[in-house]
């Protein structure tokens, strides 16, 4: 990089090029102003995807039942067998089994459970990876260690550094969205931006309530039009860029500069991409009704209009936290989210977007094949089941293995911190060299671990 020259006025095309453009320090504006051609900041090599779609089940599903058959849990029913006597949260007792059939699907013949009927329509778009696991098998922890990178409350979350690494590819919308209904206030550090510039963190979403204006309080000025806002914005900011000038490290005003930006120009451009009722009836009915559905046919919009990455939670809390009553609660869990992330595959691939948008679905751990309570399943941090698909992920596949029962990953084992590497790599971006200065030591999203699955990249 050239070294910057120090007095170049800090205009608001500029300003907007720095902090829309990743990296955002006054030194990359700097940069960028004497370079305006180079646009967003480049990643490292070529991209798969462009975009992240999270589809995020906190509580934690099951794997046997969805997408990672044990029939040994029947032969083994009720028994404590060697292998199944691993230590979790609470006491369990014998092996429950899944009372849920598998049925090879699509070309691939992958096994997917009969409580996803229309997801398994897509199975030859989806790698399943069979053989996650994390650290921690508490619900506070394994949730940051999902979306943060760490237990710890005080790291960026993925999110934000996906940000910081490539930028938003539409100034007029947040590039980085969260879905959750209801107001998760203990949930905010998972979509935090840490000592990165909070311009980088999670912008959340309410919605609940499918009006825009409600989904985003205060989205519009009734008091002064767009010229006149405009024109007080101008002058707010060339303060704010002086000022700025003489303080060349001032990233919370750098910062806050950036948000009045977008703010004023979501005026203008977020009530419409908010807006699902411009969908046709078709798509919408082809997506169902409900807080997830909204939340992915919201995702879907959202991408499409170049937002890096959007996060669809589950629910508030953790709903698929089956301590009692799992079988009868599963299945409404999977009726529930079966048809909205069919239709979101289905979508993205009809209009030409799943090639280089990279959808992740999971929750932060998975449950127990022994039994809690008699009918429910413990937290289960061994072993456990995600999937990826689009964004340059293989389809038709499955990758690793649990041990017999489901408890353990055996084989081609996929830590949260190799998930975090690939989906960086899948962006362009090299997770040992997206890094970020602070308290004396560079930081990252995975630490000082984490391997690219390249196995599973098309």
């Amino acid at each position: 990089m050239n070294t910057p020259e120090q007095n170049i006025p800090l205009t608001r095309r500029r300003m907007m090029q720095a902090t829309a453009g990743g990296l955002g320090s006054l030194g990359m504006a700097n940069h960028l102003a004497q370079n305006s051609s180079a646009g967003e900041f480049q990643p490292h090599f070529a991209p798969r995807a462009k975009r992240v779609i999270h589809l995020f089940m906190n509580g934690g599903p099951f794997q046997a039942d969805l997408f990672d058959p044990k029939p040994a849990l029947t032969k083994y029913a009720g028994q404590r067998p060697e292998g199944a006597d691993l230590r979790t949260e609470r006491p369990t007792g014998g092996l429950l089994p899944s009372p849920f059939k598998f049925v090879p699907r699509g070309e691939s013949g992958v096994p997917v459970s009969e409580l996803l009927p229309k997801l398994a329509e897509h199975i030859d778009d989806i790698c399943v990876l069979r053989s996650m696991h994390s650290d921690n098998p508490n619900h506070g922890p394994a949730l940051l260690m999902m979306n943060n990178g760490t237990i710890l409350p005080t790291r960026p979350s993925m999110g934000a550094w996906f940000l910081y690494g490539l930028g938003t590819e539409n100034e007029n919308l947040p590039g980085y969205v969260v879905l959750c209904p209801g107001r998760p206030v203990r949930f905010s550090i998972l979509w935090n931006s840490a000592f990165l510039p909070s311009a980088y963190q999670g912008t959340y979403i309410n919605h609940s309530n499918l009006d825009p204006t409600r989904m985003l309080p205060n989205l519009r000025n009734a008091a002064i039009d767009r010229d006149t806002q405009r024109r007080q914005l101008d002058l707010l900011q060339q303060h704010n860029a002086r000022y700025l000038e003489q303080r060349k490290t001032e990233q919370a005003l750098e910062a806050r500069m950036q948000a009045m930006e977008t703010a004023y120009r979501m005026q203008f451009q977020a009530s419409e991409a908010f807006d699902i009722n411009r969908e046709p009836k078709s798509i919408r009915e082809e997506y169902g009704s409900g807080h997830y559905a909204n939340g992915c046919l919201l995702a879907r919009r959202l991408v499409e209009r170049g937002v890096r990455f959007v996060q669809v939670y589950y629910g508030n809390g953790q709903p698929w936290d089956t301590h009692s009553k799992h079988n009868e609660k599963v299945g409404n869990l999977c009726r529930d989210i079966d048809q909205p992330t069919a239709a979101l595959l289905g979508d993205l691939k009809r209009r030409g977007l799943l090639e280089d948008t990279l959808v992740v679905w999971g929750g932060e751990f998975g449950r127990t094949p022994t039994s809690e309570n008699g009918s429910g399943r413990d937290h289960n941090h061994h072993g456990f089941t995600m999937w990826m698909a689009g964004g340059g992920i293989r389809g038709g596949m499955t990758y690793g293995e649990t041990d017999e029962f489901g408890f353990r990953a055996m084989h081609n084992k996929v830590h949260v911190h190799d998930l975090h590497a690939t989906i960086l790599h899948q962006l362009g971006l090299d997770h040992e060299r997206l890094t970020f200065r602070t308290a004396g030591r560079d930081y990252r999203l995975t630490d000082v671990h984490g391997e690219v699955i390249h196995d599973i990249i098309a």
